[in-house]
C-alpha cells in the first residue's frame, strides 16, 4: 500500500494533478481489492489522467490567453482541452457514464481556418515565393509542431485530456505534441464561432503570424546560376554577367574573392568565397533569394478574406464588402534542371575564372 501512495503522489505531481479539489485522496480505487478471486492493480496514471483540471485552472487559461469574453464558461474550456482520444480512455473505466464533449470537430474547423489565414498571408506577403516554399512556410507558421509549440506557450500542458494511442495500419500513432497541437485549432474555431472571421485571424496573426521564421533557409538550389539565368531571361531583362568587385590575397593561402552579378547596370546580388567559383555560386544564390524573399511592405498588406462584411450582408452584392485592391502576384518560380522543359534557351556555362582566363589570353 505505501508502495502504491507513493507511486501515485509521483504520478500526480508529474501531471499536475491538484489534490486539492477531490473529495477523498488517495481515492478508494488505489485500495487492493479482489474482483473475481483475481487481483485489481490500481493504475496511478490513468487515475490521474481521468481526473478533471480544476475549474481555477480553465479560468485562469481563458484571461491568461485574453478570450475570457469568448472562452466565458469553463465547459468550453474543458471542451477545447479534451482531445478525440480521451473517449476511449473514459469509456473503459466508466462505461456508464456519457462520453465526455471533445475538440475534434473544433479542431478540424480551426485547422481548416488557420491554414487559410496563412496562405493568404504569405501568399500576399511573399508574392515570388516559390510554391513548395510557399507549402513550407505555411507548415512552418501552422503546422502541428507550431501549434504544440504554442499551446505550450499558452500553459494549456496540465488542461490537456488526452490518450496515447500506438500505431494501425490506417492511423499513425497519436503522440502527445500531436493532442495537444489541436488546442490551438479549437480556440481558433471557437473565436470564429462565437466572434467573426476577423477576429479569428486577429488570433492567429498574434500568436502564430507574430513569429520568426527563416525562410530563407528554405529556399535551397542545386545549380543557383542557371536558375538565375533562367529567372531574368523570364522577366526579359539582359542576361546576368558575373564580375570581380574586391579581391585580397590571391596568391596567398587564404584568398578572398567578392563578386557581384549585374543585369545590365542593375546589381542583383553579391557574395564572397576562397575561390572566384564559390563567390559567383554565392552571388547568385544571394540574387535569387533577393527576388524570392521580396516582402510587401506592412501597411500595403491586405489580404481577401479581410474583406468580408463584418455584419450581416450578402458578399456578392456591391456596396456589403470592404474595398479591395489584389495585389500583384509574383511569375512562377522558375523549374531549372527540367530536362529542357523551361523553354529557354542558355548558352554554354562560363565560369568567372574561364572568362577572366579568355581575358588574360589564356587557354582554358
Amino acid at each position: 500500500m505505501g508502495h502504491v501512495s507513493k507511486r501515485l503522489y509521483s504520478t500526480a505531481s508529474k501531471l499536475a494533478v491538484s489534490t486539492a479539489q477531490l473529495k477523498q485522496f488517495p481515492p478508494k480505487e488505489a485500495i487492493l481489492r479482489l474482483d473475481s478471486g483475481k487481483p485489481n492493480f490500481f493504475d496511478p496514471e490513468s487515475w490521474a489522467t481521468l481526473q478533471p483540471p480544476p475549474t481555477s485552472s480553465l479560468t485562469a487559461f481563458a484571461h491568461r490567453i485574453g478570450l475570457s469574453n469568448v472562452l466565458s464558461s469553463t465547459d468550453v474550456v474543458r471542451r477545447a482541452c479534451t482531445h478525440k482520444s480521451f473517449v476511449n480512455l473514459h469509456a473503459k473505466y466508466y462505461p456508464s457514464s456519457p462520453s465526455p464533449p471533445t475538440n475534434a470537430n473544433l479542431a478540424t474547423l480551426g485547422n481548416a481556418l488557420m491554414g487559410l489565414f496563412a496562405s493568404e498571408y504569405l501568399h500576399a506577403a511573399y508574392p515570388h515565393l516559390p510554391t513548395r516554399v510557399l507549402k513550407a512556410a505555411v507548415s512552418a507558421h501552422v503546422g502541428p509542431l507550431t501549434c504544440a509549440s504554442v499551446a505550450q506557450e499558452m500553459g494549456a500542458v496540465p488542461l490537456l485530456r488526452w490518450h496515447r494511442q500506438p500505431a494501425t495500419p490506417m492511423s499513425p500513432a497519436l503522440l502527445h505534441s500531436d493532442a495537444l497541437a489541436s488546442i490551438p485549432r479549437a480556440i481558433t474555431a471557437l473565436v470564429y464561432q462565437e466572434r467573426s472571421l476577423q477576429s479569428a485571424r486577429k488570433f492567429v496573426q498574434s500568436f502564430f503570424f507574430s513569429r520568426q521564421v527563416d525562410l530563407q533557409s528554405m529556399i535551397k538550389f542545386r545549380d543557383p546560376k542557371r536558375a538565375l539565368i533562367e529567372t531574368v531571361a523570364k522577366f526579359g531583362h539582359q542576361r546576368p554577367k558575373s564580375r570581380l568587385l574586391k579581391e585580397t590575397g590571391r596568391y596567398s593561402n587564404s584568398p578572398v574573392f567578392v563578386v557581384g552579378i549585374f543585369s545590365g547596370l542593375d546589381k542583383l546580388g553579391e557574395g564572397f568565397g576562397s575561390s572566384l567559383k564559390m563567390a559567383e555560386y554565392r552571388a547568385a544564390e544571394d540574387s535569387l533569394h533577393r527576388l524570392y524573399l521580396t516582402r510587401t511592405p506592412d501597411h500595403l498588406l491586405q489580404v481577401p478574406s479581410s474583406t468580408f462584411p463584418l455584419k450581416q450582408g450578402n458578399v456578392y452584392m456591391a456596396g456589403t464588402e470592404t474595398p479591395y485592391t489584389p495585389g500583384v502576384l509574383g511569375e512562377a518560380e522558375i523549374l531549372y534542371a527540367s530536362s529542357g522543359r523551361s523553354n529557354v534557351v542558355a548558352p554554354k556555362r562560363q565560369t568567372l575564372e574561364e572568362s577572366e582566363a579568355r581575358r588574360d589570353g589564356l587557354d582554358v
